[in-house]
C-alpha cells in the first residue's frame, strides 16, 4: 500500500507537470502565431483620439458649492502622463482655498494608454485599431488636508487601475490584446478569437470611464466589466464588485443614487439576450433588491440611466452592437438611422409590462443633464 501510495503520487506530479508544460507550449504558440502575423504600429496622438473632458469623470468626496481648485502638469499636447510613485506635495498654489473648504478627495478617471499610445493592428487579415474611449484608466487624486495652524496642505497622486488584463501586459511590457473594436470585419473577428484563447477574455479591462461612490465604498469602472473597489487613500485596486454575487454581466459606468431611498440604479447591456437588465441595489451596498429583463430586440450601447424620485429613464436608440453584423462584414457599433429609437418610463421596481415607451425621431445621446418629476409629469 505505501508503494502504490508512492507511485499515485509521483504519477500526479508528472500528469501535473506535463499538463503546465501543454499548457506553455500551447500559449507560446499563440503568441508565436500573433507576434508573426499582427503588427502593432502607434496611432497619432490626434485631440479626438486621447483623453477630454467628456470621455472623463471628477469625483468628489465631501462635495463643495466652492470653485474647485485646478492643478497643471506640464505635459506634452494630448500625451499620456506618467505613474508616480508616492504622493507629491504642491508647493505653489494659485489663489485662495477657502477657509471653510472640506477636507478630503477629488479623484478623477480618464484613458491614459500604458505604452505611451492608443495602437492599431496591421496583418493579412486587415486593420483593427483601437478607439479613443479606450486606453488604461488611470486615476488623478488630489487630497485637501488643513493642518493644526489652519493652513492647507495639498498633495496629487495618481496611479493605473490594476486590472487584470492591465497586469497581463504590464508584465509582458508590450500591447498584447489585439483592438476588437473598429476596423476590418476579418482583423475583428481573429482578434476576438486570439484575445480569448490567449487571455480568456476578448477585450481588454479598462476601467477607464468613472469613479463613483456607494455605501462608503469607492469604485472605478467602465461598461465592459464590473466596477473594481479603489483605496482612496493609497490609490490601490481591489476586488471587483459584483454584489455578493448577484450580478454577472458588465455594470454601466454611470450608475445612480435614487433620490431619498439611497438606492443605487445600475444596468448592464450585452450583445446576446438579455441585451439591457435594470439593477436596484441597497443603500448598504450588499443586495440586489430588483433586476429585470427590459426585454430589448437589439443590443444597443446604452451609457446612461436617468432616475426620479419613483421611475427609472431608460434611452433605446438606435446606436447599436450587433456581431453578426460584424460577420457579414459591416460594422460593430454603428448607428442605424433608418431605425427606431425611444424613451422608458419605468416604475423604480417595475417589471418589462410596466414601462412606458415613447416613440421619438431617431437620435444618440450619451449622458443625461437632469430628470425629475412635476405633479404628473416626469
Amino acid at each position: 500500500k505505501p508503494l502504490f501510495q508512492d507511485l499515485q503520487r509521483r504519477l500526479s506530479f508528472r500528469i501535473d507537470e506535463a499538463s503546465k508544460a501543454l499548457e506553455t507550449a500551447k500559449q507560446g504558440l499563440l503568441d508565436a502565431l500573433v507576434d508573426s502575423t499582427f503588427k502593432f504600429h502607434d496611432q497619432p496622438m490626434l485631440p479626438s483620439e486621447v483623453l477630454h473632458p467628456r470621455n472623463a469623470s471628477f469625483h468628489c468626496i465631501h462635495q463643495s458649492q466652492n470653485e474647485r481648485p485646478t492643478l497643471a502638469i506640464p505635459q506634452s499636447n494630448f500625451a499620456p502622463v506618467g505613474e508616480i510613485s508616492e504622493a507629491i506635495e504642491i508647493l505653489q498654489i494659485e489663489g485662495e482655498i477657502p477657509e471653510d473648504f472640506p477636507e478630503g478627495v477629488y479623484i478623477r478617471n480618464g484613458s491614459n494608454p500604458l505604452f505611451g499610445a492608443l495602437h492599431s493592428t496591421i496583418s493579412i487579415l486587415g486593420k483593427s485599431s483601437e478607439v479613443w474611449v479606450e486606453g488604461e484608466g488611470m486615476l488623478h487624486a488630489l487630497y485637501f488636508t488643513k493642518n493644526s495652524s489652519a493652513t492647507w496642505s495639498v498633495s496629487y497622486a495618481n496611479r493605473y487601475v490594476q486590472s487584470e488584463t492591465f497586469k497581463i501586459e504590464k508584465a509582458r511590457q508590450k500591447p498584447c490584446f489585439l483592438p476588437a473594436i473598429m476596423g476590418d470585419s476579418a482583423a475583428i473577428i481573429a482578434a476576438y478569437i486570439l484575445n480569448y484563447m490567449r487571455f480568456g477574455r476578448m477585450n481588454k479591462v479598462i476601467s477607464n470611464t468613472n469613479v463613483f461612490e456607494h455605501a462608503g465604498r469607492v469604485y472605478a469602472v467602465s461598461e465592459n466589466h464590473l466596477p473594481q473597489e479603489i483605496c482612496i487613500q493609497t490609490l490601490d485596486t481591489g476586488d471587483s464588485w459584483d454584489i455578493n454575487g448577484e450580478w454577472d454581466r458588465p455594470f454601466t459606468a454611470h450608475p445612480k443614487v435614487a433620490p431619498g431611498s439611497g438606492e443605487l440604479v445600475i444596468f448592464g447591456s450585452y450583445t446576446k439576450r438579455p441585451f439591457l437588465i435594470i439593477g436596484v441595489v441597497s443603500a448598504d451596498g450588499t443586495q440586489l433588491k430588483h433586476k429585470v429583463d427590459l426585454k430589448l430586440d437589439r443590443c444597443i450601447l446604452c451609457h446612461d440611466i436617468g432616475v426620479t424620485l419613483k421611475y427609472n429613464i431608460i434611452m433605446d436608440v438606435p446606436l447599436t452592437i450587433n456581431i453578426n453584423r460584424l460577420i457579414r462584414g459591416d460594422q460593430l457599433i454603428k448607428f442605424e438611422k433608418e431605425s427606431y429609437a425611444r424613451i422608458g418610463v419605468m416604475p423604480r421596481y417595475g417589471n418589462t409590462e410596466s414601462v412606458m415607451w415613447f416613440d421619438v425621431e431617431p437620435f444618440c445621446m450619451f449622458h443625461f443633464i437632469n430628470c425629475f418629476e412635476k405633479g404628473d409629469e416626469v
